[in-house]
């Protein structure tokens, strides 16, 4: 009787535990839609600025090396940004370019 019990209880706890731990997870997709080549070159740009601001920020506190290194990725990533953005333009130009040249 106490094992059944506590089966009862545990599949319970289980239950509400994973209906209650859904919802959350879907709140945290903020992005709606594909992301556009203008959003890709604003989120270079605000990267380019997270680069500047960490770099003074650890140079500041006498950390060089460290200052450079997250440098480094943030320009890293803004020009995975632009590199993102370019992609879709050039696919853009391409069609228009087939289309023009079609007879």
């Amino acid at each position: 009787m106490k094992l059944r019990i506590t089966k009862v209880i545990l599949t319970t706890a289980a239950v509400t535990m994973f209906a209650l731990a859904g919802p959350p997870a879907f709140a945290q997709q903020d992005t709606k839609g594909k992301p556009t080549a203008t959003g890709q070159i604003k989120e270079s740009g605000k990267e380019a600025g997270r680069a500047g601001t960490s770099l003074g920020h650890n140079v500041r506190h006498g950390r060089v090396v460290r200052g450079g290194k997250h440098f480094g990725r943030h320009v890293g990533h803004a020009g995975r940004h632009v590199g993102r953005a370019g992609r879709h333009v050039g696919r853009t130009t391409k069609r228009t370019v087939v289309k023009a040249v079609k007879p």
